[in-house]
């Protein structure tokens, strides 16, 4: 199942939510949206800095986590960006793939 890294920041009424419900309950509430496309959470942190929290999760596509980050955005309480994550048997795959590539001006 491909798994990604989910970073983002809180708006403000966001953050008012965390402050209500608590980490754990911000974590239930990933697990429960995640499970809904049928998704889990590996690893979900908060931290200091431009991002208020790193998640890893695995989906079983990219249209699932697609769906899932525009329903979490369009709620205008989190910013995020998910970068698909690649396992090192994938790049070892692909570093076995022929290409018939030219580097620009070559």
């Amino acid at each position: 199942m491909p798994k990604y890294l989910v970073q983002g920041s809180y708006t403000a009424e966001g953050t008012k939510g965390v402050l209500a419900e608590g980490g754990t309950g911000r974590r239930e509430a990933v697990e429960r949206v995640l499970s809904s496309c049928g998704g889990t959470l590996e690893s979900m942190y908060f931290a200091f800095g431009p991002d208020d929290f790193h998640i890893v999760v695995d989906m079983p596509d990219d249209v699932s986590m697609a769906a899932t980050a525009m329903a979490v955005r369009a709620t205008g309480a989190v910013t995020s960006r998910a970068v698909r994550l690649l396992r090192p048997e994938e790049i070892d795959e692909a570093a076995r793939k022929s290409l018939d590539f030219r580097a620009p001006g070559a």
